[in-house]
């Protein structure tokens, strides 16, 4: 009987508490007094204690509160997450939201998990109360009363705070709908084209000028033109590609179109020109049952320009040409596919990040027209695309979206107490369709992501596939390839595919290819044109790529060079091991051994890798080298150049560093080590470590015994024969101002190649060694 009247007891309170009074939990009997507990006894009594066999399955805490996905543009199982509290719906802010949260949200709305969550209202502002803020979860809590918080409707934040979850695509079994509520549940505009109304099949790619069409259930769909404003045009734009737009011969256009039948489905678009998205514009759908759609008025057509690298017509180039040239002061870093990086401003002539803080797409969008894209797609925060070096420039700007550059934002300049490279703000910007992907093909591979490449070749009616020599195909080749594709990165560049099978393609098309692998597409690198010289014939000897979304990034700490760097005058005795590997300059050959010295400029060297893949040797342990002098082995024959050179750009001195030992030498905080040369262990480094080459080291020095007293240049290179695929290969030179007087030598003005402003590197080389912060 007590065990029955126990269970009872609890049922109802745990029923009072979270229907009845949603901010109360099921207390403990010890906590009644005598009256109370007999009025409850008596309570149970008459409503009778439900079986606990038959009776239904309550998650406690969440009754009364109802949820919904919300927001453009998005799929049905992401969007901003409102909560019903009261009868009023509201939001939750994104201070200390976390993926634990987003899990026991997504349950809230009957997915299984989360896959992602997002911040600064990605999918638009919400509107009333903003419900919770700093909610923080473990991820296990059945529902999300049950997480930390301020407090319901405790929250100092603003709609542009409002956070998202992206659940996965996997319904709870034998969920009940009736607790989630999915708003708009009308028509979305998801996609967007422009048709061109004359010459179709003719134009080139990218079109940028036609008809807006929109897609809908029912197909693609035009829009009236009734009320359509140039803003309206700046948003179509901005979403297909484009940076900007222009007026178009609307009277053509309405002449054009009496003579042609139409079908609308979109009408009263009004935009303040700033949304990333035309769904995130006022506008109304024509419902089924309209007869009359879009009466004395025409389709829309919208013409836009496109940036620098997408200007195809001689008349854009011009255009583009006639634009003063002045040295941008953004850039993206870091990226796999164009118009997508971490974000980087130029400030005192020197390059920075910016801080992700109230880092927004108005923001982001800003920075994709400046660089001649379209509106952001996403705005990316937590150094997605790989931490930067250096200064971090920029904090909490915020953009209407009309500004012409970053830099005309509101902003705050930021110190290094502020924020961390690990908050580095990213963009994905719109981009043109040009078509390049359907051009070029792999086959023969295990994935889609590796294969022999095979290149469309002639005009139409007379397409045909053929193969690519191999001969001096390499990294950068690939680099394109994998570009071209929208595959990401280049693992490797492969010059040998037997292992592949070619199908019926067997005919080599194209030889020479080379690449900068800074370019869109394979045909804009150069190559031999018509005239096909293979030196290696057969379909093995072809070329081949093995693509990824990730890669690797080196980065020299270029102010420990600079504080390292000292001259020893070395006895030639000890030197032997230093000799059989080729580290000192040939004139050491004819020295007398073992009497005299070499004098050898010494400085250690600090290679971070921020990239987002660890960085390997191309070759595997079996092919690794054996050196009984030094007693290790290497498993790159060339890591590092070091090279003196004089203000024109003539090598006075060399040196080269192969990889000794490629291993976690140091992580950061969060970091652990993943590579060790000991015990012929796997050699490497890891993202967020780096390897310390010690100046004390051998070989890690230049021999400048024969360079004469002068201004010079020192310049280190990692990974110079691009033998391992990197994300940036712009910052793996680095450079420094050096003086020597025959027994001194001052090192100073150390930076990485892509660190300073063209200006800055032009003043860098005209006068080297002229100023002077340090005497070795």
């Amino acid at each position: 009987m007590q065990a029955w009247l126990g269970l009872g007891l609890s049922y109802t309170l745990s029923l009072w508490g979270t229907q009845a009074f949603p901010a109360m939990r099921p207390v403990s009997i010890r906590q009644w007094s005598p009256w109370g507990l007999l009025l409850c006894l008596l309570c149970c009594s008459c409503l009778g204690a439900p079986s606990p066999s038959t009776a239904p399955e309550k998650r406690p805490g969440s009754q009364g509160l109802r949820f919904r996905l919300a927001g453009f543009p998005r799929k049905p199982f992401e969007g901003r997450v409102e909560i019903q509290q009261a009868g009023e719906w509201g939001t939750i802010c994104d201070d200390d939201f976390t993926l634990q949260a987003a899990h026991v949200l997504c349950r809230e709305l009957g997915f299984t998990e989360a896959t992602g969550w997002t911040h600064s209202a990605k999918y638009g502002p919400g509107t009333g109360r903003i419900w919770l803020d700093n909610l923080s979860c473990s991820g296990t809590e059945q529902s999300v009363t049950e997480c930390a918080s301020r407090g319901w409707g405790n929250s100092d934040c603003t709609h542009d705070e409002d956070a998202g979850v992206i659940c996965k695509d996997q319904r709870l079994p034998g969920f009940s709908d009736s607790n989630v509520i999915e708003v708009e549940q009308h028509l979305q505009v998801e996609e967007v084209r422009l048709r061109p109304a004359v010459g179709r099949g003719r134009r080139p790619l990218p079109v940028t000028e036609g008809l807006v069409e929109v897609r809908l259930p029912d197909g693609w769909l035009q829009v009236c033109d009734k009320g359509w404003s140039a803003h309206n045009s700046h948003v179509v734009c901005g979403m297909l590609g484009f940076p900007s737009e222009k007026r178009v011969n609307t009277a053509f256009y309405r002449l054009l179109a009496q003579r042609q039948q139409h079908s609308f489905g979109l009408h009263g678009v009004a935009c303040v020109g700033t949304e990333a998205h035309l769904s995130l514009c006022s506008l109304e759908f024509y419902r089924a049952n309209d007869t009359t759609r879009c009466p004395g008025g025409a389709p829309a057509v919208v013409s836009c320009v496109p940036g620098p690298l997408y200007a195809v017509s001689s008349g854009q180039k011009k255009q583009q040409q006639s634009k003063p040239q002045g040295e941008t002061r953004v850039r993206l870093k870091g990226g796999a596919h164009p118009g997508e990086g971490r974000v980087e401003v130029l400030k005192a002539s020197t390059w920075g990040t910016v801080c992700d803080r109230k880092w927004d797409l108005q923001a982001a969008s800003v920075v994709c027209r400046e660089l001649g894209f379209g509106s952001a797609r996403e705005a990316l925060s937590g150094a997605r695309m790989g931490q930067g070096m250096g200064a971090i420039h920029l904090s909490e700007v915020r953009c209407s979206g009309q500004e012409p550059s970053l830099w005309k934002c509101p902003h705050k300049n930021i110190t290094a107490e502020d924020c961390s490279h690990s908050r580095d703000a990213g963009v994905r910007c719109n981009l043109p369709y040009t078509g390049v992907e359907t051009k070029i093909r792999l086959s023969g591979g295990r994935s889609r992501h590796e294969g022999r490449v095979e290149v469309q070749i002639g005009e139409a009616g007379s397409l045909r596939w053929g193969l690519i020599c191999g001969d001096d195909w390499g990294t950068l080749e690939a680099m394109v390839v994998c570009r071209q594709l929208g595959l990401g990165y280049a693992n490797h560049g492969l010059q040998e595919t037997w292992y592949w099978d070619s199908g019926n393609t067997t005919e080599v098309v194209m030889s020479g290819v080379r690449c900068t692998g800074s370019e869109l597409s394979l045909d804009q690198c150069a190559h031999h044109g018509a005239h096909i010289a293979c030196k290696r014939t057969g379909t093995r000897f072809t070329a081949g790529v093995i693509c990824s979304e990730t890669a690797s990034d080196l980065l020299l700490h270029s102010a420990l060079v600079q504080e390292t760097a000292y001259i020893e005058d070395r006895p030639l005795h000890m030197l032997y091991c230093a000799a059989e590997e080729n580290c000192l300059a040939r004139s050491a050959r004819s020295a007398p051994w073992p009497y005299g010295h070499r004098r050898l400029l010494r400085f250690s060297s600090q290679i971070h890798n921020l990239g987002r893949a660890d960085f390997r040797p191309k070759a595997g342990r079996h092919s690794w080298v054996w050196h009984e002098c030094h007693g290790h082995y290497h498993s790159m024959d060339i890591f590092t150049h070091y090279d003196i050179l004089t203000p024109n750009g003539t090598k006075v001195a060399e040196g080269h560093k192969a990889s000794f030992c490629l291993e976690d030498t140091e992580c950061q905080e969060d970091v652990a080590k993943r590579y060790e040369c000991a015990n012929f262990g796997e050699q490497g480094i890891t993202v967020g470590c780096w390897d310390l080459y010690r100046h004390d080291i051998d070989c890690q020095w230049i021999d400048i015994t024969d360079v004469r007293p002068g201004n010079y240049i020192l310049q280190v290179v990692i990974n110079p024969n691009f033998e391992v695929a990197e994300s940036d290969f712009t910052n793996n030179a680095m450079k420094c101002n050096c003086k020597y007087d025959g027994h001194r030598i001052w090192v100073h003005n150390c930076h990485i190649g892509d660190a300073f402003s063209e200006e800055a590197n032009r003043r860098f080389e005209r006068y080297p060694g002229q100023t002077s912060n340090q005497i070795v």
